[in-house]
């Protein structure tokens, strides 16, 4: 290896990360998924205040997604070379600020432009979450850890539904919808000074250059597709949309060729393709993709079936998504021991409960349509969300299995770019499918017939899934 690149190593604890060093990256976790979801329930308070369009609506609650899986693998690049706890709190400082700057829009351009900020923020924060757990947790209690970022990270998605709601509703201070930004503000200060002073250091390497190339590749390659996927549908695909996806291909082909020069005179690349050579990382990937395809779309579909089809309000569709969580955390926390015991064959057995979950959805929607009962429909997806909590955090933890400490940044980015990438397909695809089925949208009746084609849709992704899951144990039994 060249000097100039020789390892600048900082020490790891020996020991298992400490429940309050843990719940500082959690903290991390759970702010990211609830900024991810709050403006859903935002929306018509902020067309009211501001008058935003649809178009300025759809940049505000997509731009933060835009923003957030465009700088993932940079942000985790940087977290391997500058150091995790650096850049995380680098990460929750900048998230404070933009999450202020958000509160304080009074355009919607100026709230498109500090929630594109805050994306960015969070693309260089929560990649160092899984990279800390995965440099500095002994192997043997990793399972455990990972599970509470899974908890962390459902009960943000619900509560950016729930606590939105409530804090809309509440109009604390006659603030409105810009509560939901200022409570980042204490949160994330706290967070940042004890991130700071608690968090365990990891390896870091000197970098002998800068990729700005690789950097500038990456994010356009990501903005050429989750851009089109995002508003094409309600813009009616028009023909950029299209021109930006083909244009992913040749990008992604430019941006891998230019890494691999890089590589080669002894350079710092952006992106190490070593970690495709990994059987337990290549299948993780692939089933952490599948998984978030159904994921998304499923969040996704149920809510446009609640508030459209069954004419519930914001606040009371979130709070039938709140069993689901309950029962995601429950068994996200369970499923360590389970997997202690019975190996890795319980993954299977916890996808093969979400499909049957599905399954079972989506001939009750088909035969009760508008009908059919909320507290079953609730029931049901409690009951999928049950797998989910075995499968989704062991996915994750399964994936990054091998990976080396030094190249933790790196995988966390790469995986969550592919959970983003797959979460956006998996919306733009089976929403077509869910709207192509409801010939009069203005009827609420036609909404469960929708969400019957796309759970039956899901119900095969969860397959799949189950199928990669079958992949994945192979894969690391021959390893």
């Amino acid at each position: 290896m060249n000097t100039t690149q020789s390892a600048r190593t900082q020490p790891v604890s020996s020991s298992a990360m400490s429940g309050w060093q843990l719940a500082v990256l959690l903290a991390a976790m759970f702010m990211g998924q609830f900024d991810f979801f709050v403006v859903n329930v935002a929306a018509p308070s902020l067309r009211a205040d501001l008058h935003a369009s649809n178009g300025a609506l759809q940049l505000i609650v997509g731009g933060y997604a835009f923003a957030y899986a465009a700088g993932l693998i940079t942000g985790g690049r940087l977290g391997d070379l500058f150091g995790y706890r650096r850049m995380f709190v680098f990460g929750m400082a900048g998230f404070a600020v933009t999450s202020l700057l958000c509160s304080l829009a009074a355009t919607p351009g100026q709230l498109v432009a500090a929630r594109l900020a805050q994306g960015l923020a969070a693309a260089a924060m929560l990649p160092q979450v899984l990279a800390l757990i995965t440099a500095t947790v002994p192997l043997a209690v990793r399972p455990r850890a990972i599970a509470w970022y899974g908890v962390a990270s459902g009960l943000g998605s619900i509560a950016g539904q729930v606590l939105g709601g409530a804090l809309i509703t509440a109009n604390l201070a006659g603030l409105g919808w810009r509560t939901i930004f200022l409570v980042n503000v204490p949160v994330g200060v706290i967070a940042a000074l004890l991130a700071w002073r608690m968090l365990p250091t990891a390896p870091s390497r000197q970098p002998s250059g800068s990729d700005p190339f690789g950097a500038i590749g990456a994010a356009m390659t990501v903005a050429a597709v989750l851009v089109p996927l995002t508003i094409g549908r309600s813009a009616g695909w028009p023909v950029w949309t299209w021109v930006c996806m083909a244009a992913a291909i040749p990008l992604a082909m430019a941006t891998l060729r230019w890494e691999r020069h890089l590589t080669g005179r002894g350079g710092t690349p952006l992106f190490d393709d070593t970690l495709l050579r990994l059987p337990t990382f290549r299948a993780g990937l692939l089933a952490n993709a599948a998984f978030m395809c159904f994921f998304g779309s499923f969040m996704f579909t149920l809510t446009l079936l609640l508030q459209a089809g069954l004419g519930l309000d914001a606040f009371h569709a979130g709070l039938a998504f709140a069993p689901a969580g309950i029962a995601f955390s429950v068994s996200a926390l369970a499923a360590r021991p389970l997997l202690t015991r019975y190996g890795r064959r319980v993954l299977l057995l916890g996808s093969l409960l979400t499909a049957g979950s599905l399954g079972v959805l989506a001939i009750n929607l088909d035969l009760d349509g508008i009908h059919a009962s909320l507290a079953l429909i609730v029931c049901l997806t409690a009951l999928a969300s049950l797998g989910n909590g075995i499968v989704l955090p062991s996915l994750i933890g399964a994936a990054l299995v091998d990976v080396a400490p030094e190249r933790a940044g790196l995988a966390a980015g790469v995986l969550s770019t592919a959970q983003q990438f797959a979460s956006a397909a998996g919306v733009a695809i089976i929403g077509a499918l869910f709207f192509a089925a409801i010939p009069d949208l203005q009827d609420a009746g036609n909404y469960s017939v929708g969400m019957a084609w796309a759970t039956a849709a899901n119900f095969i992704l969860v397959l799949l899934v189950a199928s990669l899951i079958r992949r994945y144990i192979q894969a690391g039994q021959k390893h």
